[in-house]
């Protein structure tokens, strides 16, 4: 399956709503739908909450909305999960663990080009979820050679599932720690990022594709055998369009950036109308045509998305509806030029 880029509307995952019909409206008013995560509906709606059904060492404590692992729980839970490996509808997500999803699946989405799923990545799960001594469990090499493996099931597990109701579905991971593993504290070395990651790829099914909100290390990502590569240009976009010699090599493989640009907290919202979006982008891809990036192939190869997701705002899922409206508005723009 090819994606095409045509500068179609798209967006993460996470959404601020509590009423799952109306984050189901919005997640289908794009060009590319997705299922939505709604963790104000409950914990099990939340992203690392939904990736740990089955994964051993973990207790989801929905009451105080936490994770804990235990490396002790860890091997006691492993002979279940390899009873288990071989089976695609184990890694399934469950009705328990998101309703929304099931619900989006049973909709009709007969009209749209292309259906999206999501995860959380591995990187950011293993980094996120700690063990008694406040240890991430990525850094215990046992667990991370599982880890990888595991979130890959998952992935080619929801994969499977939306492919039977649509043959254009396919999914990406959400990896805001990818920001994280090339800085000298995190204890989990670059090099060996580097190479689990690249394996991981390796077992992800259909296109694949990244997302994240960060200042990642961007030399690295750009040179993944990736498909998509979701970013937030409203914030970084200007850094990342330095990279310009690894942007053209990605996009001449046939790459796409979802330019994540329409803000979605409240306060920037305020400062920003259509016109200074357009001149945001029109600003990034005029430094990037001066190395010879073609400004049509960015626009043939481009996706446009909020910024960012956002569950702080004070008005809750009201700025977050206003910056998908101005979306289509900006993706139109450049529909009507391509």
């Amino acid at each position: 399956m090819k994606l095409e880029g045509n500068c179609q509307t798209t967006a993460m995952g996470i959404l601020p709503h509590t009423d799952v019909d109306r984050a189901l409206e919005l997640a289908l008013s794009v060009d590319i739908p997705f299922w939505p995560q709604l963790p104000r509906v409950n914990f099990f709606e939340d992203m690392y909450a939904q990736i740990s059904e089955h994964f051993p060492g973990l207790t989801v404590d929905v009451e105080n909305r936490d994770i804990h692992f235990s490396l002790e729980k860890f091997y006691v839970d492993m002979e279940a999960l390899l009873e288990h490996w071989e089976e695609v509808t184990f890694f399934r997500l469950s009705p328990e663990y998101s309703m929304v999803f099931h619900r989006f699946l049973e909709k009709d989405l007969s009209g749209y080009s292309h259906i999206r799923g999501q995860s959380i990545g591995p990187v950011s799960y293993g980094l996120k979820i700690l063990d008694e001594n406040k240890k991430s469990m990525i850094y215990h090499e046992e667990v991370r050679q599982i880890l990888f493996d595991f979130v890959a099931k998952k992935l080619q597990a929801q994969y499977s599932e939306m492919q039977e109701k649509h043959p254009g579905a396919f999914v990406w991971v959400d990896e805001p720690g990818l920001e994280m593993v090339f800085m000298a504290f995190t204890g989990y070395p670059s090099d060996k990022a580097e190479k689990d990651y690249r394996d991981f790829l390796e077992k992800f099914p259909g296109p694949k594709g990244v997302h994240l909100c960060g200042n990642p290390d961007w030399s690295f990502l750009l040179k993944l055998d990736l498909d998509v590569l979701s970013i937030d240009a409203l914030a970084w976009g200007y850094i990342f369009s330095r990279y310009k010699e690894e942007v053209k090599d990605f996009l001449d493989r046939g790459g796409i950036i979802s330019w994540g640009i329409t803000p979605t907290l409240t306060e920037e919202y305020e400062k920003e109308s259509i016109k200074s979006m357009i001149s945001r982008l029109e600003e990034i891809w005029e430094y990037m045509g001066k190395f010879g990036i073609a400004r049509q192939q960015i626009l043939q190869q481009s996706w446009f998305a909020p910024a960012r997701c956002c569950l702080v705002n004070q008005d809750g899922e009201e700025t977050v509806e206003k910056s998908y409206e101005l979306l289509q508005q900006v993706a139109g723009h450049f529909k009507g030029i391509l």
